[in-house]
């Protein structure tokens, strides 16, 4: 499999999270329950929102999105990564690395957007309560998270295609369990300059745009909770946007870890880490969070619960 010029590519080969024969099995166990419980939570998320009357307001619109994108995140990697610890030599081909990249960095960036669209939403529920209903409407909803599925799509489309201009002369061997950006960076023998320019400029406008939006709705929220007399409403505004502020935490950090600093810094085991938390650990621990503390979600699950025992 070893390619000899760009003529005779025919695909890569994906070493995957580890290459130790004894942790395999145990891993791939353990990374099968994850996607179990990752499909199940944000499935039944979606499922309870769609089912619950009370539900159906912006936030929980935002929120059903999420899950959505969450599934698409895990099904696009997770999948590969149980088959990789399956196989000795695990061998991805070229269109199959392509379509895998383009999905990932798509659902990546539209993730980034959504938070940042869920703050903007939480900023006007708290900042401007008297003309929520009017500036939310389901028309902005609907357009806003349209606009995160394109620029995410272009976003990757770019990228994407900068990525396979490239040569990859000696070496077909991805040290990592899925096709992303710097793995392929690294092994690839021609100038990589203008993917790390483009990377640094599309992406970072797109990841960065969204952690600013987050970063400055967050400062006028807690300006506007310091403002509130009664301590029970400054509990209940702070418990709208913890949650939400968890996950975006969970997810920027790895993410900016991975994408924005120079190739030559590259560091696999490291990276596979970042990897593994924001492609699996948090779209499993997604629903879980907005679940466990959030008390319209047991609400209206507990009324769904009730109203199919009494069927």
């Amino acid at each position: 499999m070893v390619m000899k010029n760009q003529t005779s590519f025919t695909g890569f080969i994906l070493l995957g999270l580890t290459e130790d024969e004894k942790l395999k099995i145990p891993l791939f166990v353990l990374f099968f329950v994850f996607h179990i419980i990752t499909l199940l939570g944000n499935i039944g998320i979606m499922a309870l929102i769609s089912k619950s009357p009370c539900l159906h307001t912006p936030m929980y619109f935002f929120l059903s999105i999420l899950s959505f994108v969450d599934l698409c995140y895990s099904t696009i990697i997770v999948p590969n990564m149980l088959v990789s610890f399956l196989s000795k030599l695990h061998v991805i081909t070229l269109l199959g690395c392509v379509t895998q990249m383009f999905f990932f960095v798509a659902v990546a960036a539209t993730e980034g957007l959504l938070l940042g669209v869920m703050a903007y939403d939480r900023y006007n529920a708290i900042c401007n309560p008297l003309h929520y209903a009017v500036i939310m409407t389901r028309k902005v909803c609907i357009s806003l998270v349209a606009a995160a599925c394109t620029v995410g799509t272009v976003n990757s489309l770019v990228n994407t295609s900068l990525i396979f201009r490239l040569k990859f002369c000696s070496d077909n061997v991805i040290s990592h369990f899925y096709c992303d950006i710097p793995p392929l960076l690294k092994i690839a023998c021609s100038d990589t300059t203008l993917n790390e320019v483009v990377l640094f400029t599309v992406a970072g406008c797109v990841e960065v745009g969204s952690l600013l939006t987050v970063l400055i709705s967050y400062a006028y929220i807690i300006l506007a909770i310091i403002k509130i007399q009664s301590s029970a409403g400054k509990r209940k505004a702070f418990s709208t946007c913890a949650s939400h502020f968890v996950c975006v935490t969970m997810l920027y950090v790895p993410v900016l870890f991975m994408y924005f600093r120079p190739s030559s810094v590259y560091a696999r085991d490291q990276d596979k880490v970042a990897s593994v938390f924001y492609s699996v650990i948090t779209p499993m621990l997604n629903p879980i969070i907005y679940s466990l503390r959030n008390k319209d979600v047991k609400r209206a699950l507990s009324m769904l619960v009730q109203k199919r025992s009494l069927v």
